[in-house]
């Protein structure tokens, strides 16, 4: 403190004002001051929660069974250089901001003044994708094949990270490409709940002399749960990026009374993995194991890395690993993979708080449930070329996606102007399965659009909120929002205003 912030303390604390402070009375002062601001603190905290929740719509409406990001998980895992743990950095950028306004929410709201509205009505019948349904190509058994797995992860805020791809075509080709939820069900005849997910993808071919990807189709037809795309492509390299609406891939608001247990101990004291715990971990050797060869890779493991602790296995501590765990081909196997995850409950003396860092990385919550992901399969058919698929890397579906998904839907949706100069336009996209808003700006100024869906029926959106609103930068275009059907059995009816608010 400075001289002058101490004399006006003293000054406040010197009841009898003879100059002299009372020590007990200034203690006193202190602790109710003390405890003031600790009020103070939290209602600011909780007031900061409630404008979060109003600013990112649904974006942080809820929590896993973590509570927060994972924090702290010692990388690689195979061979430890030091104990320092890495923190995990998921938090990516909004470049949305949405927020509440229908009137329920405690925090007070100014009035709102419209300068002006559109709206857009779709009715869509029930199981309305069967009247475009996707059709193998006939002579499909011939065509060579290759294929890949990955996954959607739903991060803590929000955002889904996936797996992007290179494919490789050596001569033009008639081409199917599909995707579709990877099924992990052990018992025979159940389906894993996330086979409700919708998955698709965006295409995009490096071309020579330009910077940016060219977009070349993305999914518009579906046969259940398999999206794709079929025709014509010339040889090159093409950038396929996996994209999931979020409509149906959400924060888990399950309250799991009970966490299950990871570890045990047997009748001479050692360590051994719970039956449950195992069959989440061969599930996730499922997911990591890309190729589906029933090994994993230095490439495939790294990815499991890269997502559960922030860093890579060096070449160092993989030849470690293969010298202390079941490998085959220079791969890690199965039980492999089990045993250094057993390693690392007895490097930690039974602790499971590492293993659960690597589960809800994964997307389990405390009962051992994949609730926050969706794996999915990629196959690539050619007619006149073995086709190669190889993953890159695991980013955000935002950014880049976005404005792929907004290009798209400029050029095959419709389109309305918001306001009257024509500075403001909505551009909307429809398909038998969604239903895709694009807010384009052409103005200097940043605009807020209010969007109001409560007319729509049996509709579920990415942002779980009827009514919200976003800000649009000058100059720039947006994704608004994706809607589906809650229920394919039924009629759905897409009924929305978008109102430009001053």
């Amino acid at each position: 403190m400075t001289a002058e912030e101490m004399h006006v303390i003293i000054n406040l604390a010197d009841i009898n004002a003879d100059g002299k402070l009372d020590y007990n009375k200034f203690c006193k002062l202190y602790v109710t001051t003390n405890e003031q601001c600790l009020k103070t603190a939290l209602e600011k905290l909780e007031i900061d929660s409630k404008m979060r929740l109003q600013q990112l719509g649904s974006h942080l409406e809820g929590s896993s069974e973590s509570g927060t990001t994972p924090l702290s998980k010692p990388s690689p895992r195979i061979i430890k250089k030091t104990d320092q743990e890495t923190m995990l950095n998921r938090e990516g950028i909004h470049k949305e901001k949405a927020f509440l306004s229908d009137g329920r929410n405690s925090l007070p709201l100014a009035p709102r003044k419209y300068r002006s509205s559109t709206s857009f009505n779709i009715s869509m019948p029930a199981n309305s994708f069967r009247t475009s349904k996707l059709l193998e190509p006939n002579s499909l058994k011939e065509w060579q094949c290759a294929q890949t797995k990955g996954c959607f992860f739903l991060e803590e805020n929000g955002e889904i990270v996936s797996h992007q791809y290179k494919i490789h075509l050596t001569q033009r080709s008639m081409v199917f490409l599909t995707i579709k939820p990877l099924n992990l069900s052990q018992e025979e005849g159940l389906l894993s709940h996330w086979l409700t997910v919708d998955t698709a993808f965006y295409l995009l071919r490096e071309s020579e002399g330009q910077p940016n990807l060219q977009l070349v189709c993305f999914p518009e037809l579906r046969n259940r749960e398999i999206y794709g795309w079929s025709g014509e492509l010339g040889p090159g390299v093409y950038c396929l990026i996996p994209f999931t609406t979020g409509c149906r891939l959400k924060k888990d608001k399950k309250h799991v009374t009970e966490e299950a247990k990871l570890v045990g101990r047997g009748e001479k004291g050692e360590l051994f993995l719970t039956k449950k715990f195992r069959a989440a971990l061969s599930d996730i050797f499922e997911i990591i194991d890309l190729d589906g060869n029933g090994l994993l890779s230095l490439e495939e493991y790294n990815f499991f890395e890269m997502r559960t602790s922030g860093e890579k296995c060096d070449d160092e501590a993989w030849a470690i690993c293969k010298e202390n765990f079941d490998t085959k081909k220079n791969e890690l196997t199965r039980q492999g993979f089990m045993d250094l995850n057993l390693m690392e409950a007895s490097d930690r003396d039974g602790d499971p708080s590492d293993l659960w860092v690597t589960l809800h990385s994964m997307g389990y919550n405390k009962a051992l449930e994949m609730v926050e992901a969706c794996p999915f399969v990629i196959d690539v058919y050619a007619d006149k070329c073995r086709p190669k698929i190889k993953a890159l890397q695991m980013e955000s579906n935002n950014g880049q996606l976005d404005k792929i998904i907004c290009k798209s839907v400029m050029s095959k949706g419709s389109s309305k102007a918001i306001d009257s100069h024509e500075n403001v336009f909505l551009h909307t996209y429809k398909s038998d399965f969604r239903v895709t808003s694009v807010l384009d700006n052409k103005s200097e100024n940043k605009v807020i659009i209010h969007v109001n869906n409560e007319l729509s029926k049996n509709c579920v959106n990415n942002r779980s909120l009827n009514i919200f609103a976003v800000e649009v930068a000058p100059k720039s275009t947006m994704v608004c929002q994706h809607v589906m059907p809650l229920n394919e059995r039924q009629e759905w009816i897409y009924n929305c205003v978008y109102s430009l608010m001053s």
